[in-house]
């Protein structure tokens, strides 16, 4: 692909440098106005790509937000609006938990908590709502850049294109979960995909988002190991100096949060919950359904795997970052990170939505689009709960349901392996 910059054209008059007058003066003005270019035909195809994933919505709003019963209704968001309200109320951020029935404890780091604060301007139902609103804004923008290599070939109808695309990912059972629990997925994976993809500098460094995203979550920082691998020294620099200035500020207006989370709550994993859970669909998570008891032994094992995945995933993600291939950069950190964190719930498979998009790529081969129909088949039904059910059963069914237990794990990995095979693959045979 050629590096030449295209002339930056901004109208039919933009060669008339010397005209004067009322009139060139207008036409220079109107020049910089943004969406200058957009008309009412522009705009159709959009709005029925948004009507179309708002159709395809709608049965998961009815279930989720109209007909869930009120104690649980958005149960993760009422975690994150609780820690804000503990940070503002002077209560003890990590020891607060929410009502019954479900006593949830706030894990997040204490920024997170911070920003957390916008959720206490209106009344929780509202709020619930307008996360909702946003979730399926975030899943929009994703789609349009994750998939852009397949949307691009749809000419004027892209905007159609990407609700379409939009709609069936609505469905899988990541995204559905964070409809059902309220959850921050969609801003961390839009943060950091918006990052790493743009192809333009904005207003904002390069690192930026990826440092308020590992501030709000710690799991992005796989970003970081990325960046000194590549040795995008500057970009690495500053991701971790905005992530390290958003917990000083935070230490200065919470400092004993801080100080809980930095020395106590980080190093408990059992605050996320029983880590043997079915929903728990990391490496560690696989291995205690093994069998393996919390001990040395565990602790050996699973880093002996962080260590082997980890390596391989960051060396493809090297290799694509050579390859000019962001979104499969973004796609295969996102997998890593859900492998070797000691908790990964399935609505953490959120990056799934990215992974599956590099899989694609523009749509033209059939191997990629086989492999997207069968990794988005093992994200849109709920294969870990069946797996769970089928074990209660014993014999044969329930060895099979050990296996289809850990979907979303095999499906982490195999996206890795499509990533390396299509992506890199493809490169090195033009």
């Amino acid at each position: 692909m050629s590096s030449a910059r295209r002339p930056d054209i901004t109208g039919p008059d933009a060669t008339d440098s010397g005209a004067t007058g009322p009139d060139a003066s207008a036409r220079r003005w109107l020049s910089f106005v943004p969406f200058r270019s957009v008309t009412v035909p522009s705009l159709i195809w959009p709005a029925l790509g948004v009507a179309l994933l708002l159709g395809s919505a709608a049965p998961l709003i009815n279930k989720y937000l109209i007909g869930f019963p009120d104690e649980i209704w958005q149960v993760d968001l009422e975690v994150y609006r609780e820690g804000a309200r503990s940070l503002v109320e002077g209560r003890p951020v990590y020891d607060w938990l929410t009502d019954n029935p479900q006593y949830l404890p706030f894990t997040y780091p204490p920024f997170a908590a911070l920003v957390g604060t916008v959720l206490l301007i209106a009344p929780f139902g509202v709020v619930g709502w307008a996360w909702t609103v946003l979730q399926l804004a975030l899943l929009w923008i994703c789609t349009g850049i994750a998939f852009r290599p397949l949307l691009d070939r749809c000419g004027v109808r892209r905007g159609l294109a990407q609700g379409g695309v939009a709609a069936l990912l609505v469905h899988l059972q990541p995204v559905q979960e964070g409809i059902r629990f309220g959850q921050v997925n969609a801003v961390l994976v839009t943060l950091c995909l918006v990052d790493v993809v743009r192809r333009r500098v904005g207003w904002w460094p390069r690192g930026s988002l990826t440092g308020i995203a590992t501030a709000i979550k710690l799991t992005p920082g796989v970003f970081w190991i990325h960046y000194a691998l590549a040795r995008q020294w500057r970009v690495a620099l500053i991701s971790a100096g905005t992530a390290a200035a958003a917990t000083v500020i935070t230490f200065l207006v919470a400092p004993s949060a801080t100080i809980v989370f930095w020395t106590d709550a980080l190093i408990d994993p059992g605050r996320l919950g029983p880590n043997a859970h079915t929903q728990n669909q990391s490496l560690r998570g696989v291995l205690l359904r093994l069998g393996l008891e919390e001990g040395p032994r565990l602790s050996l094992i699973w880093l002996v795997t962080v260590v082997v995945v980890a390596g391989l995933g960051f060396r493809l993600a090297l290799l694509l970052e050579r390859a000019g291939e962001p979104v499969a950069v973004v796609g295969t950190l996102g997998m890593i990170a859900v492998l070797v964190s000691p908790v990964s719930w399935t609505h953490h498979y959120y990056w799934g939505v990215v992974a599956l998009a590099a899989v694609l790529g523009d749509g033209r081969r059939t191997g990629r689009i086989v492999a997207t129909v069968v990794g988005g088949a093992m994200l849109w039904f709920p294969l870990p709960w069946w797996g769970a059910d089928w074990r209660s059963d014993g014999g044969w069914l329930g060895a099979a349901g050990f296996v289809v237990e850990q979907s979303d794990c095999w499906f982490a990995l195999l996206a890795l392996a499509g990533m390396a095979w299509f992506s890199v693959r493809d490169r090195r045979t033009i």
